[in-house]
Protein backbone atom coordinates (compact mmCIF):
# COMPACT_ATOMS: atom_id res chain seq x y z
CA UNK A 1 0.00 0.00 0.00
CA UNK A 2 1.12 3.58 -0.62
CA UNK A 3 1.69 5.89 2.36
CA UNK A 4 2.85 9.46 2.94
CA UNK A 5 3.30 11.96 5.78
CA UNK A 6 1.77 15.44 5.78
CA UNK A 7 0.65 18.41 7.85
CA UNK A 8 -2.91 19.61 7.36
CA UNK A 9 -3.25 23.33 8.13
CA UNK A 10 -6.24 25.00 9.78
CA UNK A 11 -9.63 25.11 8.09
CA UNK A 12 -9.12 28.84 7.42
CA UNK A 13 -5.93 28.17 5.43
CA UNK A 14 -7.43 25.11 3.73
CA UNK A 15 -10.39 27.23 2.60
CA UNK A 16 -8.03 29.83 1.13
CA UNK A 17 -5.96 27.17 -0.68
CA UNK A 18 -9.08 25.38 -1.93
CA UNK A 19 -10.48 28.59 -3.40
CA UNK A 20 -7.65 28.25 -5.96
CA UNK A 21 -7.19 24.47 -5.98
CA UNK A 22 -10.73 23.74 -7.14
CA UNK A 23 -9.90 25.61 -10.37
CA UNK A 24 -6.19 24.94 -10.80
CA UNK A 25 -5.33 21.62 -9.12
CA UNK A 26 -6.54 18.31 -10.59
CA UNK A 27 -5.75 16.64 -7.21
CA UNK A 28 -8.29 18.88 -5.45
CA UNK A 29 -10.71 16.01 -4.80
CA UNK A 30 -8.02 13.50 -3.77
CA UNK A 31 -6.44 15.22 -0.75
CA UNK A 32 -7.07 18.37 1.30
CA UNK A 33 -4.49 21.19 1.17
CA UNK A 34 -1.36 19.97 2.94
CA UNK A 35 2.37 20.37 3.50
CA UNK A 36 4.15 17.16 2.50
CA UNK A 37 6.78 15.95 4.98
CA UNK A 38 7.37 12.62 3.22
CA UNK A 39 6.14 11.84 -0.27
CA UNK A 40 4.52 8.55 -1.29
CA UNK A 41 6.25 5.33 -0.27
CA UNK A 42 5.27 1.66 -0.30
CA UNK A 43 4.87 -0.45 2.85
CA UNK A 44 3.04 -3.63 3.78
CA UNK A 45 0.89 -4.14 6.89
CA UNK A 46 3.79 -5.35 9.02
CA UNK A 47 6.21 -2.63 7.88
CA UNK A 48 3.72 0.17 8.52
CA UNK A 49 3.42 -0.84 12.19
CA UNK A 50 7.19 -0.35 12.62
CA UNK A 51 7.09 2.87 10.61
CA UNK A 52 4.23 4.25 12.74
CA UNK A 53 6.20 3.51 15.93
CA UNK A 54 9.25 5.26 14.49
CA UNK A 55 7.15 8.28 13.46
CA UNK A 56 5.65 8.45 16.95
CA UNK A 57 9.19 8.60 18.39
CA UNK A 58 10.05 11.38 15.93
CA UNK A 59 6.94 13.39 16.89
CA UNK A 60 7.95 13.34 20.56
CA UNK A 61 11.31 14.95 19.73
CA UNK A 62 9.75 18.11 18.28
CA UNK A 63 7.57 20.72 19.94
CA UNK A 64 4.59 22.45 18.30
CA UNK A 65 5.72 25.31 16.07
CA UNK A 66 4.40 28.37 14.28
CA UNK A 67 3.93 27.87 10.55
CA UNK A 68 4.25 31.12 8.58
CA UNK A 69 3.08 31.73 5.03
CA UNK A 70 4.29 34.94 3.48
CA UNK A 71 3.73 34.72 -0.27
CA UNK A 72 2.73 32.77 -3.37
CA UNK A 73 5.61 31.21 -5.30
CA UNK A 74 6.30 28.73 -8.13
CA UNK A 75 8.61 25.85 -9.00
CA UNK A 76 8.86 26.92 -12.64
CA UNK A 77 10.93 26.16 -14.73
CA UNK A 78 11.27 22.73 -13.04
CA UNK A 79 7.50 22.27 -13.16
CA UNK A 80 4.38 24.41 -13.37
CA UNK A 81 3.37 24.22 -9.70
CA UNK A 82 2.15 27.31 -7.86
CA UNK A 83 2.12 27.20 -4.07
CA UNK A 84 1.81 29.01 -0.78
CA UNK A 85 5.40 29.30 0.44
CA UNK A 86 5.86 28.10 4.02
CA UNK A 87 8.78 29.68 5.87
CA UNK A 88 11.36 27.03 6.72
CA UNK A 89 12.19 26.72 10.42
CA UNK A 90 14.28 24.34 12.52
CA UNK A 91 11.31 22.16 13.50
CA UNK A 92 10.09 21.68 9.93
CA UNK A 93 13.60 20.90 8.74
CA UNK A 94 14.13 18.52 11.65
CA UNK A 95 10.88 16.65 10.99
CA UNK A 96 11.71 16.39 7.30
CA UNK A 97 15.25 15.15 7.97
CA UNK A 98 14.04 12.61 10.54
CA UNK A 99 11.47 11.23 8.08
CA UNK A 100 14.16 10.81 5.43
CA UNK A 101 16.77 8.88 7.38
CA UNK A 102 17.90 5.37 6.45
CA UNK A 103 14.95 3.73 8.21
CA UNK A 104 12.54 5.20 5.67
CA UNK A 105 14.41 4.19 2.53
CA UNK A 106 15.03 6.37 -0.50
CA UNK A 107 16.36 9.89 -0.30
CA UNK A 108 14.08 12.57 -1.80
CA UNK A 109 14.41 13.60 -5.44
CA UNK A 110 14.29 17.34 -4.64
CA UNK A 111 15.54 19.45 -1.74
CA UNK A 112 12.94 20.39 0.88
CA UNK A 113 10.89 23.47 0.03
CA UNK A 114 7.97 23.57 2.48
CA UNK A 115 4.82 24.58 0.62
CA UNK A 116 1.09 24.07 0.13
CA UNK A 117 0.24 23.48 -3.53
CA UNK A 118 -2.58 25.59 -4.94
CA UNK A 119 -2.10 24.93 -8.69
CA UNK A 120 -0.39 22.22 -10.72
CA UNK A 121 -0.28 20.52 -14.10
CA UNK A 122 -0.86 23.84 -15.84
CA UNK A 123 0.25 24.58 -19.39
CA UNK A 124 3.02 27.18 -19.70
CA UNK A 125 0.51 29.86 -20.73
CA UNK A 126 -1.91 28.97 -17.92
CA UNK A 127 0.93 28.98 -15.41
CA UNK A 128 2.11 32.38 -16.56
CA UNK A 129 -1.41 33.88 -16.34
CA UNK A 130 -2.38 32.31 -13.01
CA UNK A 131 0.98 32.93 -11.33
CA UNK A 132 0.97 36.52 -12.54
CA UNK A 133 -2.34 37.06 -10.75
CA UNK A 134 -1.66 35.07 -7.59
CA UNK A 135 1.78 36.47 -6.80
CA UNK A 136 0.15 39.89 -6.40
CA UNK A 137 -1.86 38.59 -3.43
CA UNK A 138 -0.79 39.88 -0.04
CA UNK A 139 -0.82 36.62 1.88
CA UNK A 140 0.35 36.70 5.46
CA UNK A 141 -0.75 33.81 7.65
CA UNK A 142 0.52 32.26 10.87
CA UNK A 143 -0.78 29.31 12.83
CA UNK A 144 0.49 26.85 15.41
CA UNK A 145 1.05 23.29 14.16
CA UNK A 146 0.82 20.65 16.88
CA UNK A 147 0.34 17.46 14.85
CA UNK A 148 1.01 15.72 11.57
CA UNK A 149 -0.42 12.65 9.87
CA UNK A 150 0.54 9.34 8.33
CA UNK A 151 -1.73 8.94 5.29
CA UNK A 152 -2.56 6.06 3.00
CA UNK A 153 -3.88 6.04 -0.53
CA UNK A 154 -7.23 4.44 -1.35
CA UNK A 155 -7.91 2.49 -4.54
CA UNK A 156 -9.60 5.53 -6.12
CA UNK A 157 -6.41 7.60 -5.63
CA UNK A 158 -7.71 9.62 -2.67
CA UNK A 159 -5.63 9.95 0.51
CA UNK A 160 -6.94 9.46 4.04
CA UNK A 161 -5.47 9.56 7.54
CA UNK A 162 -3.99 6.31 8.84
CA UNK A 163 -2.67 7.75 12.11
CA UNK A 164 -2.18 11.18 13.69
CA UNK A 165 0.91 12.16 15.69
CA UNK A 166 1.04 15.01 18.21
CA UNK A 167 4.23 17.00 18.47
CA UNK A 168 6.01 17.15 21.83
CA UNK A 169 6.11 15.01 24.93
CA UNK A 170 2.71 14.31 26.44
Amino acid sequence: MKYGVAIFPSKKLQDLANSYRKRYDPHYSLIPPHLTLKGPFEANDEQIKDIARKIEDIAKKFDPFTMKILKVSSFQPVNNVIYLKVELNDTLQGLYNSLHDDFFGEKPEYSFVPHITIAQKLSNDEHSDVYGQLRMLDIKHEEVIDRFHLLYQLENGAWTVFETFRLGKE
